[in-house]
């Protein structure tokens, strides 16, 4: 199916969403990183069946001497983002320090609320503009009819990291603004107040120091960020990297017999997702998860009325910004343990991509752009990410990381750039997708509806059942 074949269903099912939405997604976050993007509540960008090659002459990243090369070219980008929050502040900053280098391209920020669901739609046109923050509901194979090259995988893989989230084929579309490292935002004081004096390393370690901080302080010892929705699909981003070590996980869970049953020894998705299911059953989050509020969450954990929060490593600057408390928030790595070592999943937030459709003087003034962002903005230095340039060094933020390995999903097998996407999509389960799954799991411990080991074998039936529809092979 073309690419604008699919623009008169996705318009028509907005419009069935905005009438059932009971809220609107908060744009300030990052998306949960999985090395197959997956489609959130708005249908994927269909594929296509021939490429379109960039225009001769757009560079490719890595060989761009920046202030030295096309000094004298002039263009006008238009750049669509979903940091709203930053487009008369830190963005415009960094347009003026890049017109120092190069005064002939003027850039303009357009912010988007609903960023997924709006740029989705916009994609299907060629007209949308120069940049944006690559939707995750794009498909792979749809990545060259829709934006430029940056370059070759493998020669970009010497200097940039966490660049597999959108490349196709060898080539990479989509160049990180930065990357996160999942694991939970957390107040130093509070834990000091709760008498923790470590840590926790394992789910059965984080639930007694949550009961804790409930036993001996005032704080909330969860919140769960329940009524945003999105916020909870953080969760989701633990399943992989950080619960089993293996870099592979992801690629190969869509060929496991049973993937969410209980190992029996605190790893896996079961383990991750069991933590929040006890906290809830056990009443260690708020009262009543409907009435949670992203943006309130900030200051109360910033004023210690808040013990953690499960989410990125991107949240960290946002809390400490949030109240006169910046040094008492910290983040730890998620509390699961495997054979004596703790990993921490990470991996791309939102990645830059260059529209195809553009004039070559934007491709490439896009280009030295993007250039830019990457190497000297120092964006995930202020922003608690990861930088994407090998050689630099990681922010202080990190510091609870030591000793912790980062895992990286590898790129998905040749042949099964989709899978993922398709078994989950199939499935209904709904990973990495917002007002999902993860919801149920708190709706389920406040009623006692279902334990959480009927949940767990709910999502194996419906992931065997896609299994067999798919004809997927099965590793017994």
């Amino acid at each position: 199916m073309k690419l604008k074949s699919v623009l008169s269903m996705v318009l028509a099912l907005l419009m069935v969403l905005s009438f059932a939405a009971c809220g609107t997604t908060e744009n300030n976050a990052a998306p949960v990183s999985t090395e197959t993007a997956v489609a959130e509540s708005t249908p994927a960008v269909a594929a296509s069946t021939a490429a379109e090659p960039a225009p001769e002459g757009v560079p490719t990243i890595d060989t761009i001497k920046l202030g030295e090369d096309y000094k004298d070219i002039k263009a006008s980008l238009k750049f669509l983002t979903h940091r709203t929050d930053l487009v008369d502040t830190k963005l415009a900053g960094y347009i003026t320090e890049f017109k120092k280098l190069y005064p002939n391209i003027d850039i303009t920020y357009e912010g988007i609320t609903d960023y997924a669901q709006d740029v989705t739609v916009r994609l299907t046109t060629d007209q949308w503009g120069d940049i944006c923050m690559i939707p995750t509901t794009v498909d792979k194979a749809e990545l060259p009819n829709l934006f430029v090259p940056y370059g070759d995988k493998a020669n970009l893989d010497q200097t940039y990291a966490f660049l597999n989230d959108f490349s196709f084929s060898g080539t990479v579309y989509g160049m990180p603004s930065t990357a996160n490292a999942q694991g939970i935002v957390y107040n130093k004081k509070v834990f000091t107040d709760a008498g923790i004096t470590a840590v926790p390393k394992t789910p059965d370690e984080f639930l007694a120091a949550l009961q804790a901080i409930k036993d001996k302080t005032k704080a909330i010892p969860l919140y769960t960020n329940f009524a945003a929705g999105w916020t909870m699909g953080a969760w989701d981003a633990y399943i992989g990297g950080s619960a089993t070590g293996d870099a592979d996980y992801m690629n190969n869970i869509s060929h496991m017999k049973d993937p969410f049953t209980d190992k029996g020894d605190g790893t896996g998705p079961y383990a991750v997702y069991n933590v929040l299911y006890e906290a809830v059953a056990r009443g260690l989050t708020e009262k009543d998860p409907t009435t949670t509020d992203w943006e309130t969450c900030k200051p109360m954990i910033n004023k210690g009325e808040i013990g953690t929060l499960v989410l990125g490593s991107w949240a960290v600057t946002q809390m400490q910004a949030a109240g006169p408390n910046p040094q008492d928030i910290g983040y730890m790595p998620f509390p699961i343990t495997i054979g004596g070592k703790q990993y921490a999943s990470a991996g791309p937030d939102y990645t830059y991509g260059i529209n195809a459709k553009s004039s070559q003087d934007n491709q490439i003034a896009s280009m030295l752009y993007i250039k830019w962002l990457t190497e000297q903005s120092k964006f995930a230095y202020t922003e608690g990410g990861i930088p994407i340039v090998k050689t630099d060094a990681y922010p202080d933020v990190y510091k609870d990381f030591t000793g912790i390995e980062f895992v990286v999903n590898n790129p998905a097998p040749t042949g099964e750039e989709t899978l993922f996407n398709d078994m989950n999509t199939k499935s209904e389960v709904g990973i990495n997708k917002e007002n999902t799954h993860v919801q149920g799991i708190v709706e389920a411990a406040l009623s006692k509806a279902k334990k959480m080991s009927d949940i767990a074998a709910d999502w194996n039936t419906k992931w065997a059942k896609a299994q067999e529809e798919l004809k997927v092979a099965v590793n017994k």
